[in-house]
C-alpha cells in the first residue's frame, strides 16, 4: 500500500506480523462483547476500534475483507455463541452437529464485517486519511445492513453498551446507531491525533481530540433532559414469571399444568391495573382457549387488564390461507390482538422449509411454522392506555420499535428466553429492551418465562426485576408518557444519511496522502 514515505500511518510490530495481526483482530472483536451486559465495560468499545485501526489502516485493500471477517468472528463467537444452547439442548441435535451449525452461524454473521471492510478498502484505496474519515460511516452502514438483510440480526451494536455509559444522553436524539457512530469517531480521532502528534502538529492533534471528546462530556448532562412527559398518576403493575422448562413447553401432557400455574400466581393480583404473562404463556391457540380466556375475564377486577402471549390460528387475509401467528392479546378492561412481525429464523419459521424440514431435528422445532403479522397494527388498549407490544426478538430492532411507539403511552415486550439457558443471551436481550426505552422516553414492561422480568423506566433504568430461573411475581408502579423523542420522529435516517454524505464527499474529494 502506497503512502507518503515521510508521513506513513502508525505501525507497530504486531501490524507487520501476520499471526499477531490475526490475533489482535479477533481479540478486538471479542473485546466488544465485554462492553455489553453482563460485563458493562463500555470503555472497551473505542479501544477495540482503535486496535482494529492500528492493524488495518495500512493494509492493502485486498486484505481488508479477511481482516473485517476476523473482527466479526471474534465478536460473534464471543457474543452470540448462546445460539448453541437452543440448537443442542432444545433442537434435538447432536453435540457435533450443533457445534457445526453454531460455527456456520457465527462465520456467516462475520461476513457482514468482512464485506464492510472490503467496501471500505475499495472506496478509500491507499489513502490513509481518507480511510480514517470513511471508517465511522462504513461501520454504521455495515451495522444497519446486518440489522436489515435476510430478516436481520440487530444484536451487538456498539452503541447498546451505553445504556450504562456516558453517551446514553444521545440515544433519544440519534438512537443506537448515532452512539455507535460517535464511538468509532472517537477511535478514529485518537488514531489521527496520535499520528498528527508524531508529525509535530500538536495544536491540530489537540483540536481533533477535543472535538471528539465533546459529546462524551456533554451527553451525561443531556441524559437528565426529559423529552417526554410522564403521567402524575401511577399504574399498578404485576408480571408473572412461570419458569416453565422449555422441554415441556409444548408437551400436550403439560399444557394444562402451565395454565394452572399462571392462574395460581395471579390469584392475589386480579385487581391490579395491568397484569402481564410472558410469550405463549397460554400454550394453546386462541380458537381453542375460549374457556381459559373466559375464566380470566371473570376473575379480573373491573378496571384490570391482563395481557398474555398466545398462539393465534385462523384465516389470514394477508396470505389468503389459514395460518398460525405468534401473538399477544389483551383481556378484561381493554382489547386488542397483536401478531408478531419479526420472526426468528428456524425458531418461528424455517427458510426454504421445503428443502430443510425433516433433515435434522433443529429444522422441526415445535411451533416453527408461524407467519409474520401485517405491518400496520393497532396498539393494545388497557384501561384507556395505548400500549405498543413487541414479542421477543422484535425489541432488538431500533427503528421498528421507535416508529411503532409513536402516539402510545407504554411499551411492553414479552419473551421466552428459555431457549438460551444460562447464557449471556437473555441478559443481552434485557439490555436491548433498556436501550429501546431510552430511545423512546417511555417505560418498557418486560415479561419473560424464566428471566429477566423487569420494569424499565424512561431512562432505560431497571426499577424492579425478578432473578432468572425463579417462579415469582413482580409488582410495581409504572407511568405512562406523552410526547416523542427526536429519534422517534426521524429514526436512524439522519445518521445513515450523514454516513452516505461522508462517503460521497470524501470519495470525490482529492485528499493529499500526507
Amino acid at each position: 500500500m502506497s503512502h507518503d514515505p515521510q508521513h506513513p500511518p502508525l505501525k507497530f510490530p504486531f501490524t507487520t506480523q501476520k499471526w499477531l495481526s490475526v490475533a489482535i483482530l479477533v481479540i478486538a472483536g471479542a473485546m466488544q462483547t465485554l462492553t455489553f451486559s453482563p460485563f458493562y465495560l463500555w470503555w472497551l468499545g473505542p479501544l477495540s476500534v482503535f486496535l482494529i485501526l492500528l492493524v488495518t489502516v495500512h493494509q492493502a485493500p485486498d486484505r481488508l475483507f479477511r481482516s473485517g471477517w476476523l473482527v466479526g468472528l471474534g465478536l460473534f463467537a464471543s457474543g452470540a455463541s448462546w445460539i448453541y444452547v437452543s440448537i443442542s439442548e432444545h433442537g434435538n441435535t447432536s453435540v457435533p452437529l450443533a457445534i457445526v451449525l453454531m460455527v456456520l452461524f457465527i462465520a456467516g454473521l462475520a461476513l457482514f464485517h468482512g464485506l464492510a471492510f472490503w467496501f471500505w478498502g475499495k472506496l478509500a484505496k491507499d489513502t490513509a486519511p481518507r480511510r480514517l474519515l470513511l471508517f465511522p460511516a462504513i461501520w454504521v452502514l455495515g451495522d444497519w445492513l446486518r440489522g436489515w438483510l435476510l430478516t436481520g440480526f440487530p444484536w451487538l451494536y456498539l452503541g447498546t453498551a451505553h445504556t450504562d455509559g456516558p453517551l446514553a444522553g444521545l440515544a433519544p436524539l440519534t438512537g443506537v446507531h448515532g452512539i455507535t457512530f460517535w464511538i468509532t469517531v472517537t477511535a478514529v480521532a485518537a488514531y489521527g491525533a496520535w499520528w498528527l502528534f508524531k508529525l509535530d502538529r500538536k495544536v491540530t492533534a489537540g483540536a481533533v481530540l477535543v472535538a471528539a471528546l465533546l459529546p462524551w462530556l456533554i451527553a451525561p448532562a443531556m441524559n437528565k433532559a426529559d423529552w417526554t412527559e410522564l403521567s402524575e398518576e401511577p399504574v399498578s403493575f404485576a408480571a408473572m414469571q412461570g419458569n416453565i422448562p422449555q422441554q415441556i413447553k409444548w408437551d400436550p401432557d403439560f399444557l394444562r399444568d402451565q395454565i394452572v400455574a399462571y392462574l395460581g400466581m395471579t390469584e392475589a393480583h386480579w385487581q391490579t391495573d395491568l397484569i402481564l404473562w410472558p410469550e405463549t404463556a397460554i400454550p394453546i391457540p386462541q380458537d381453542q382457549a375460549g374457556k381459559v380466556i373466559d375464566h380470566i375475564r371473570e376473575q379480573l377486577g373491573e378496571n384490570s387488564t391482563l395481557i398474555t402471549g398466545i398462539p393465534w390460528y385462523g384465516y389470514s387475509g394477508q396470505i389468503e390461507d389459514y395460518t398460525f401467528h405468534n401473538s399477544i392479546m389483551a383481556i378484561g378492561n381493554g382489547d386488542g390482538m397483536y401478531h408478531k412481525q419479526k420472526l426468528v429464523p428456524f425458531g418461528e419459521y424455517v427458510p426454504l422449509q421445503g428443502l430443510l424440514r425433516g433433515l435434522i431435528g433443529f429444522f422441526d422445532l415445535p411451533m416453527s411454522s408461524f407467519t409474520p403479522g401485517p405491518e400496520q397494527q393497532a396498539p393494545l388498549v388497557a384501561n384507556g392506555m395505548k400500549i405498543t407490544p413487541y414479542i421477543c426478538y422484535e425489541v432488538a430492532y431500533p427503528d421498528f420499535v421507535a416508529f411503532n411507539a409513536r402516539n402510545t403511552d407504554l411499551l411492553l415486550t414479552i419473551s421466552n428466553d428459555g431457549w438460551f439457558g444460562d447464557s449471556i443471551g437473555p441478559l443481552q436481550h434485557l439490555q436491548l429492551a433498556r436501550m429501546r426505552a431510552l430511545e423512546t422516553g417511555r417505560y418498557m414492561l418486560r415479561g419473560t418465562n424464566n428471566g429477566v422480568t423487569a420494569i424499565i423506566n424512561h431512562k432505560g433504568e431497571i426499577t424492579e426485576r425478578i432473578p432468572q430461573f425463579e417462579r415469582a411475581v413482580l409488582t410495581g408502579e409504572v407511568f405512562t408518557a406523552t410526547g416523542s423523542t427526536p429519534y422517534m420522529q426521524t429514526g436512524s435516517w439522519p445518521v445513515l444519511t450523514l454516513a452516505i454524505i461522508l462517503i460521497v464527499f470524501i470519495r470525490e474529494r482529492v485528499i493529499p496522502k500526507n
